[in-house]
């Protein structure tokens, strides 16, 4: 991310997170591997509405490469809801970790059912817990990286970081496709 962008380390919109009390300090680092661009929002629209699953085999390198560098315990992947993965028929963010040969921990479930696709920032940020944890793993003192295609809002992954945070994850990073 150019130096436009960005305040330090952090980019506007993480510093816009940290000085809300309510979530500073759940989400410790987000990496975006591309730019979202026109381009990539046509191969996103291939992958994720069209259901072009083999899409995630020409991202599994670069997912790959990163999860080496980070090492983290758990791989998470954002949930889908029921309804959202029988349209789609897989969740993009698990495939993306599948594809990376790597075994993702399936620790959350959604409990919120709107599509925040539609949302604004500030609707986002402002709705309860969107998150459940689904799977009695050992979390307490883990080092653990979400998994999502897309970084819009951060508002997702904030939901997820906060609740793995709270249940006792040491560290949370994200990794999103495009940003």
């Amino acid at each position: 991310m150019g130096e436009r962008f960005r305040c330090g380390d952090l980019c506007f919109d993480c510093e816009r997170w940290e000085e809300d009390p309510e979530w500073k300090g759940y989400l410790d680092a987000n990496h975006s591997i591309f730019l979202y661009n026109d381009f990539f929002k046509e191969v996103m629209a291939k992958y994720k509405f069209r259901g072009d699953y083999v899409l995630a085999k020409v991202f599994a390198e670069s997912v790959k490469e990163f999860i080496k560098k980070v090492k983290p315990d758990l791989l998470v992947p954002i949930p889908l809801s029921n309804e959202r993965l029988y349209e789609r028929g897989f969740n993009q963010a698990e495939a993306l970790l599948i594809e990376a040969g790597v075994i993702p921990a399936n620790l959350l479930t959604r409990i919120h059912l709107e599509k925040q696709s539609k949302k604004s920032r500030l609707e986002r940020i402002h709705i309860p817990q969107v998150f459940q944890i689904s799977q009695q793993l050992e979390i307490k003192g883990k080092d653990i990286l979400l998994m999502d295609d897309i970084y819009t809002t951060g508002s997702t992954l904030r939901h997820a970081a906060k609740l793995l945070k709270e249940s006792g994850a040491e560290r949370i990073q994200s990794l999103t496709l495009a940003r």
